[in-house]
């Protein structure tokens, strides 16, 4: 690809002095499994959130099963969850053992609609899960009044929002608790899974302490039947060097958001993304939407541009819970996006002064409605 649609390499490139000597540090002190790295980063990231407790486990799906597992939620309870969302989210809820029920999103920001979450609550909802979609906050302030009105806890997915903020504040400090995922191509990317648990509340940051170590806080003493879901210190030390440069690498991912913004304004039939005034996203990517959106994407495949779609199958939708007969439910909004949603380049080290092709190549499809 003339452009591809993610760039893992340099950032590599523009660390690899620092990473590298991170990388010699973990080797050289022979402590590969919890340890100081892992107990910095923790505190460094929870610095970050603005939160009292960064607990680093495998990845973020299981960020947010722990939750969920320490919150007691399980079998008979019902969490509220995105349907447009990756199914990940879905998934954690359905391993503890509850039951995810969908509401649909806003059509403006694709993120949960927070006018419709009275409907969906039974007598058997224990939380909301919202999703920071894309990098851009959900509107907390309805869900939070909500929650707190039905007396249910709040779990944020801030998988794809590292940094992301909401009236101000940071993103992964507005509920009882966060999920984040480190994967890869994140904001905030380890060299492998990785993932945390962010939140204020003591006990629950014990809890999923004692849950990620096969529920033992002292070696062979079990207290609880746990798991083994531990970030480990390489990750860890990679973290924390990249940690210092995710403000100025989210700044240069709104660079290139208002670029794409300023260029593709006015293009027919081409949807931009909504940014309300309260929200500051981080632009984890930049989804654009058209009604003709796979010929679309070949059109830019041809020009040697990299795209990917967030998401083509609504969990709903997925075999994965065809077993629950959701495949029969109804959740237009969120089938209409899986539909025409296209996910554009995006990147801190996507150059600008390169991206005519990806323009020029949208506005010819634009004019002759193909390549």
């Amino acid at each position: 690809m003339t452009i591809p649609f993610l760039d893992l390499k340099s950032p590599y490139l523009e660390l690899k002095e620092e990473l590298d000597a991170a990388y010699r540090r973990v080797m050289e002190s022979g402590w590969y499994i919890m340890g100081q790295e892992l107990d910095l980063f923790e505190a460094e990231f929870a610095a970050y959130c603005g939160a009292k407790h960064c607990v680093g486990v495998g990845n973020g799906l299981e960020a947010l099963h722990l939750i969920l597992r320490a919150m007691e939620i399980g079998p008979g309870d019902e969490v509220i969850v995105p349907a447009n969302t990756y199914i990940a989210t879905w998934l954690a809820v359905s391993h503890s053992g509850a039951t995810p029920v969908p509401v649909e999103p806003d059509q403006q920001t694709y993120n949960l609609n927070p006018t419709l979450l009275k409907a969906a609550i039974t007598n058997r909802t224990r939380a909301i899960l919202p999703v920071h979609l894309y990098g851009q906050p959900a509107d907390m302030d309805p869900i939070v009044d909500i929650a707190h009105r039905y007396k249910l806890k709040i779990i944020e997915d801030a998988a794809q929002a590292q940094g992301a903020r909401y009236k101000g504040r940071v993103a992964g400090n507005l509920g009882d608790a966060a999920g984040f995922s480190f994967y890869p191509g994140k904001n905030l990317g380890a060299f492998g899974d990785a993932g945390a648990v962010v939140t204020n509340n003591d006990n629950l940051a014990d809890r999923v302490r004692l849950l990620r170590n096969y529920g033992s806080k002292i070696k062979y003493d079990n207290e609880v039947k746990g798991y083994n879901s531990r970030l480990d210190p390489l990750q860890a030390a990679m973290l924390r060097v990249k940690l210092k440069y995710l403000d100025e690498w989210n700044e240069r991912r709104r660079r290139v958001a208002d670029y794409y913004a300023e260029m593709l304004t006015g293009i027919k039939d081409l949807v931009l993304p909504s940014v309300p005034e309260w929200a500051e996203p981080v632009w984890h990517v930049f989804v654009v939407r058209h009604p003709q959106r796979d010929a679309l994407q070949q059109a830019l495949r041809q020009a040697g541009v990299g795209t990917l779609i967030h998401y083509p199958v609504p969990p709903h939708r997925s075999q994965a819970y065809a077993d629950q007969g959701r495949q029969e439910v109804s959740l237009p909004v969120a089938e209409r996006l899986a539909d025409t949603v296209l996910s554009l380049p995006m990147g801190p080290h996507l150059k600008i002064e390169g991206l005519s092709t990806l323009i020029e190549a949208i506005q010819i499809f634009a004019n002759r409605g193909s390549w």
